[in-house]
């Protein structure tokens, strides 16, 4: 038999392993909500999701008092049912952030289920396109950080085989965010990725000014520089410049993305398992991409987006941002700039069950 027999969830706060600060926030800690799943024939599957800093209660609240009572005696097999049943539930607070997180959380430990019942990787059931991916990081990018430190993890990320660095931009200026990138440029030379993000805080004019300033930098791509829900604003950017456009990790759903997609808005995705609303609605996402023929290069998560970069064609690239050491007993490997998904079944994370504990919040 495959039927639920037991759901819990509980938040755990992470501490942010270093300073991280972008043009309109600063990341405190990851919240971060679990969800535990068991079954009568003894399997036992997790799930996860996130905030940087807010919310986490409101995502825990929604899946104690709403979600996870109507998985009692659901049969575990029955992924994509169980997926719409539980978005169904809770229609008045759909498209929405909050119930995203939530179906994430259990989504995703649907999936660690149907792997470890298969005996099977996440990368592999889900696709099996390959097991290696490149990465570029972004930990040494932040706004705050002085020029001179920019460059030297520039190098740092270079030198350690990876294929490309991400720099935080939306300074005052326009002339601060071009020295910052031209400065990484001149050292790591070309044949190297950077990219850039401007976490939606600009308007159209301002982005289109940056975006043609930077251009002479072979910028790979320009991340949200407009709100997440400007698509006609990102499409005129998009016509306006040669640097590919890339949003995603401010979507909730998988029609987002098919707008975006549809009207020309996206030279490349960048879908975050956890607020799409978790593994089976990432896939779609996926695949549309691949259907438009736009990269993939999803947000964060590395832990958990190795393995479906790894599944599907459209897979680029992944982020290179270090979040869950605290709370797992082993790191992802990274071998000649490629992450190397797990070939364990389930979702292939170690978790460090006692440190769990000792951060949770009551």
């Amino acid at each position: 038999m495959t039927k639920i027999v037991s759901a819990e969830a509980h938040l755990v706060d992470i501490p942010v392993e270093t300073v991280r600060t972008d043009a309109v926030q600063a990341f405190l800690k990851q919240e971060t909500i679990f969800v535990d799943l068991r079954t009568d024939d003894g399997l036992a599957g997790t799930g996860y999701s996130y905030t940087i800093g807010t919310g986490g209660h409101a995502v825990l609240s929604m899946l104690r008092d709403h979600l996870l009572p109507r998985l009692a005696g659901r049969d575990a097999r029955e992924v994509e049912a169980i997926w719409r049943d539980l978005f169904a539930s809770t229609r008045a607070t759909t498209v929405g952030a909050i119930t995203s997180l939530a179906l994430a959380a259990v989504d995703t430990a649907l999936w660690d289920l149907r792997c470890l019942r298969a005996g099977e990787p996440l990368w592999r059931l889900a696709g099996g396109f390959r097991r290696a991916v490149p990465v570029y990081d972004t930990e040494g990018g932040w706004l705050h950080l002085p020029l001179d430190d920019l460059v030297r993890s520039a190098l740092a990320a270079q030198e350690s085989g990876l294929g490309g660095v991400k720099l935080k931009i939306g300074k005052p200026r326009l002339e601060e965010d071009a020295e910052r990138v031209a400065a990484v440029r001149a050292a790591v030379g070309p044949g190297f990725d950077i990219m850039v993000d401007a976490n939606q805080s600009m308007t159209y004019s301002e982005a289109r000014r940056r975006a043609h300033a930077l251009e002479p930098y072979g910028v790979y791509f320009f991340e949200e520089p407009l709100p997440a829900d400007d698509v006609q604003g990102h499409r005129e950017l998009a016509r306006s410049t040669s640097i590919p456009v890339a949003v995603g990790e401010s979507m909730y759903s998988v029609g987002q993305f098919r707008d975006y997609l549809a009207r020309g808005a996206a030279g490349v995705v960048q879908a975050d398992v956890a607020r799409v609303g978790g593994i089976s609605p990432w896939l779609k996402v996926a695949h549309l991409a691949e259907a438009f023929n736009v990269a993939l290069c999803p947000h964060f998560l590395m832990e958990l987006h190795v393995s479906l970069v790894a599944a599907v064609p459209a897979g680029t690239y992944v982020e290179h941002i270090p979040q869950l050491r605290a709370v797992t007993r082993a790191e992802l490997p990274i071998e000649n700039g490629h992450a190397i998904a797990p070939d364990e079944p389930g979702l292939g994370i170690a978790w460090d069950r006692d440190a769990m504990d000792d951060l949770r919040v009551s």
